[in-house]
């Protein structure tokens, strides 16, 4: 229903503006076909959940929070197990990259930093976008490396080891397990406030209990309001994050210009503000700005 409803605002933002800007590479029915493809597999995976919520409501009334907040953290480790070999498929086409020297080079970073991988992917991030990825993802057997392919295509050996090493940073600092403890302790509270609001102001719009569906719209604004206030916080959390990320990737390859240089072509190629104002950044920023990281690396350096 949302992506029907944001539609307009989503083609704007997700077409029109990128084609502006020349960052997609995805017609118009191509953009069509992966929104279908995001909005199905949403609904797969949505469905069940608001159904399960129901239940959950009906059997354990205005103590939901609990149980609910239970479950959702069951789905988030299944769904983090099963998006590397079930859902990334379903958008992309990983394969093995093609250059030995850089695998064992990745392979030999990640040993370093106590994370057992098999094999480096590539996944084919240019037959929708300009933009330049690496991430790790998936838990367990389904742990993955993945680069895109518009980063190997534009980055030398020594700016994706950097990229790479920093991703790993979080590996070794445990901000993986940290996030996942201040995930599942956030999710409780959210939803605990969120049930004494719901209960609270159901008769403001005439609702008489809190098991009535017309009144989810009720509860999905209570949530979005907590969000907006619980997500600085989190961006201030994952900012300090990213800068201990960094100084462990300066550390561990000795590469502090290839760094920086990596961090400036990915600012340059995805169109990221590198100065934003200190506001925006406060607000809305997962990641310290360009600015600010390259000041960081620098004073590490010296």
């Amino acid at each position: 229903i949302s992506a029907i409803i944001f539609f307009p605002v989503n083609y704007y933002v997700e077409y029109i503006l990128e084609h502006k800007y020349n960052l997609s590479n995805q017609t118009f029915w191509k953009w069509i076909w992966e929104n279908t493809k995001g909005m199905l597999v949403g609904l797969v995976i949505g469905l069940p959940l608001l159904v399960m919520f129901y239940v959950v409501l009906i059997y354990f009334g205005e103590l939901w929070w609990l149980p609910f907040g239970v479950l959702m953290f069951i789905v988030s480790v299944i769904l983090a197990r099963i998006v590397p070999i079930i859902i990334l498929p379903i958008f992309y086409k990983a394969t093995l990259i093609e250059d030995e020297e850089l695998k064992e080079r990745i392979i030999s970073l990640s040993n370093s930093a106590g994370m057992k991988v098999g094999n480096v992917f590539k996944f084919d991030m240019s037959k929708n976008t300009k933009k330049a990825n690496a991430a790790f993802t998936g838990i367990g057997k389904s742990k993955r490396i993945l680069l895109g392919d518009t980063l190997l295509s534009n980055f030398s050996a020594d700016e994706i080891e950097t990229v790479i090493a920093h991703e790993l940073g979080h590996y070794k600092k445990k901000h993986i397990l940290i996030n996942i403890i201040i995930s599942t302790v956030f999710s409780f509270i959210t939803f605990y406030i969120i049930s004494i609001l719901y209960s609270k102001t159901l008769y403001l719009f005439n609702f008489e209990s809190i098991y009535q569906i017309a009144a989810l719209p009720l509860l999905v604004l209570w949530a979005s309001l907590i969000a907006l206030i619980i997500t600085p916080i989190s961006n201030i959390i994952s900012r300090r994050f990213e800068y201990e990320a960094d100084q462990y990737a300066v550390e561990s390859t000795q590469k502090h210009d290839a760094f920086i240089s990596a961090l400036e072509k990915l600012t340059e190629q995805n169109l990221g503000d590198s100065e934003p104002h200190p506001l925006v950044e406060w607000l809305f920023y997962s990641h310290p700005s360009l600015y600010k990281r390259i000041a960081h690396i620098k004073s590490h350096q010296n």
